[in-house]
């Protein structure tokens, strides 16, 4: 089927089948554009961990990684640098305070904790749109199929002989529904599994970053 027949067919559907296809195309299409946001951000994401790390544990200065780190604009403070500056900015708070160990390592690992939330809300960004498309394009799709086989049986009722050509219409609409149901919800699913599965190995490597600055911190003088 050509690219002038499917236009055809589009300009012949009903209304309401024209709407679910429009849906269907749109969601599809945002889709996409998330996910090679999300692909680019999580690349990013993981290059920049890995040389901050690099950076944190090759520094004979860490006083002087901080100012560094300090002098950004706290919205450019991300990823493991953002665990770094939190812990190391409440390790400064209490390094006068005549407390335990123990107390120390709990606010700090506190410290952490929020900074670790807020990176899993930046991973997590966009997420909530891919389930939603992997789990409702089906029904949509569904829904504009169960309507074109509803116009096929009319076209096959309002026909004087029951031929291909009375239901061909309704039937091609059905499936042009069905196939775009799946198109639009079988990326979202393998993309949404991918991201998380992303966002969760981040999120690891951020808590066993901040377990080993705890460590660090919790008992530097």
């Amino acid at each position: 089927m050509n690219e002038l027949s499917l236009l055809e067919l589009f300009a012949q559907a009903t209304l309401i089948v024209k709407i679910v296809v429009v849906i269907l195309i749109i969601a599809s299409i945002i889709t996409w554009l998330i996910i090679v946001e999300r692909y680019l951000h999580f690349q990013e994401a993981e290059n920049f961990n890995n040389e901050f790390e690099t950076l944190f544990w090759n520094t004979k200065d860490v006083d002087k990684l901080f100012k560094s780190t300090s002098s950004k604009d706290q919205s450019e403070i991300v990823g493991i640098e953002r665990i770094f500056y939190y812990s190391y900015k409440e390790n400064l708070k209490l390094k006068d305070l005549k407390i335990d160990a123990k107390t120390k390592s709990e606010n700090i690992s506190r410290s952490i904790r929020i900074a670790i939330s807020k990176e899993e809300g930046i991973h997590t960004k966009h997420l909530q749109y891919l389930a939603n498309v992997g789990s409702v394009s089906p029904y949509i799709g569904l829904f504009g199929t169960v309507i074109g086989i509803v116009n096929a049986f009319q076209g096959l009722s309002d026909a004087t002989q029951a031929t291909i050509n009375a239901v061909a219409p309704g039937i091609s609409e059905a499936l042009i529904a069905t196939a775009l149901g799946l198109f639009a919800a079988i990326p979202a699913v393998l993309a949404f599994n991918k991201f998380t599965v992303s966002t969760e190995a981040q999120i690891k490597s951020l808590s066993v970053f901040g377990e080993e600055l705890v460590s660090i911190f919790s008992y530097s003088k």
